[in-house]
């Protein structure tokens, strides 16, 4: 077969149904001949880009005309090989943007993909990619920021690939959030602050897992994406206003967490304990109460992260000043989270008793002028015991690390059903708008 010829068309009938297909349909028995047709397919396809491959469709059904054909069911693994190949050296857009889309779409069915990616260093390639491109080809830089994010959220990084990440990258980030948005079915810059929030992630991570390779030097990697807001939060106020809009209404419980992790990092670093806005801050604890209020019993780990997260909220944030914010509203989520489950009658479990009484030692929920007796303790009542104020446990801090979700688990909802739908057809309430330790 001749993988070289000059093709000239006279449909799209003809690009996505005769010619395209003729290629990926090839039987190939040797390395030669895949490689030969993987050519062809790229050199085919980057030929018609202007013609036929000029929506966001376009480009995932080519890809898809590749991952659904013999030519990669039949020789997956030398396929994906070659195409992680192609991702290290591809100059060319059109080229790259295919080989991009078909490593992010392979990877999201298969996790293996994703882990040969990191093993063969295209952390990095993806990092520079992700830099360069955005001006030149802004389809083509989204699905490179894509394949970053996917990438980076499924395994650890290597402690190797964390040391390249430098300032300039992350402010780089930052200040593309600052940025108008330019789509208007993504107001928030929402690829690029998951990538924020998930190397925000493996940077935590990092700081409380053992190195699993002895040449590594001591101690953790820097938090490069805390360091930037530590020094230059004022310039990147709008990063901190999306992330509390974006969990008022993220669904998807691995986000929420990727989320509550960052804010729990910023509200126990003193240069960031004031990084929000007040106003900000004060939508943040009406999303805490509702989502707190609407977990089931059964969602203990996502209970006991926001429950972490509310602490230093309440104790180092601007909200400890006067007014204080829904005071009245806070004690009794306290209060209701320490109680007896009235529906099941199921205990309350004690991880979530002392994070609670961790809560309600916060001085100015412990008593306001003129009142002479103290909210009760729930950790006295119901373990027999007290707790007194004390710093932010090292314990949290690493349990906040720890807690992950799959993809694609939806919160649950004691407000909606189990698994956040709408029990009367509706959409989850994990949508709702909302105005203004161990």
């Amino acid at each position: 077969m001749d993988f070289d010829v000059a093709y000239s068309l006279e449909n799209a009938q003809q690009f996505w149904d005769v010619e395209l297909d003729d290629i990926v349909s090839a039987h190939c028995e040797t390395q030669n001949l895949i490689d030969q047709a993987l050519k062809s397919y790229l050199a085919f396809t980057s030929s018609f880009t202007d013609e036929y491959l000029v929506s966001e469709y376009d480009w995932a059904k080519c890809a898809y005309k590749l991952l659904d054909s013999p030519l990669f069911t039949e020789h997956r693994s030398y396929v994906r090989r070659r195409m992680v190949g192609r991702l290290r050296k591809e100059i060319l857009a059109p080229r790259l943007h295919l080989v991009a889309l078909i490593l992010l779409y392979d990877g999201r069915g298969t996790q293996k993909t994703f882990e040969v990616m990191l093993e063969e260093g295209l952390f990095v390639r993806l990092m520079d990619l992700v830099q360069k491109k955005r001006d030149e080809d802004r389809m083509l830089w989204r699905s490179l920021i894509e394949l970053l994010y996917e990438m980076s959220r499924i395994q650890r990084l290597r402690r190797e690939d964390l040391e390249v990440i430098d300032d300039e990258f992350i402010s780089y980030l930052f200040g593309l959030v600052e940025e108008d948005p330019e789509d208007p079915n993504d107001p928030y810059h929402y690829p690029v602050i998951r990538i924020l929030l998930v190397l925000n992630e493996q940077y935590m991570v990092s700081a409380h897992a053992p190195s699993s390779n002895p040449a590594d030097p001591p101690g953790p990697p820097t938090n490069k994406v805390i360091k930037i807001l530590c020094f230059h939060g004022s310039t990147y106020k709008t990063f901190g206003e999306n992330i509390i809009l974006l969990l008022n209404r993220e669904s998807e419980t691995c986000l929420q967490l990727l989320i509550l992790k960052l804010l729990y990092l910023l509200f126990t670093t003193s240069a960031t304990y004031e990084y929000f806005y007040t106003n900000d801050l004060r939508v943040l604890v009406d999303v805490m109460i509702r989502n707190l209020l609407d977990l089931p019993d059964e969602s203990e780990p996502l209970r006991h992260t926001y429950l972490r997260v509310l602490h230093p909220l309440l104790e180092h944030t601007q909200l400890r000043h006067r007014p204080h914010y829904k005071r009245d509203e806070v004690l009794k989520l306290l209060e209701c989270l320490s109680s007896v489950r009235s529906n099941h009658f199921q205990p309350v479990d004690q991880t979530t008793i002392r994070l609670v009484s961790r809560c309600a030692n916060v001085p100015w929920l412990r008593s306001t002028p003129g009142e002479n007796v103290q909210p009760e303790n729930p950790a006295h009542r119901l373990l027999g015991m007290s707790l007194a104020h004390q710093g932010q446990s090292s314990v949290s801090l690493m349990e906040v690390a720890s807690k992950s979700e799959k993809p694609g688990v939806i919160t649950p909802s004691r407000r909606l059903g189990t698994g956040g739908a709408n029990l009367d057809g509706g959409s989850s309430g994990n949508g709702v708008e909302i105005a203004g330790e161990a």
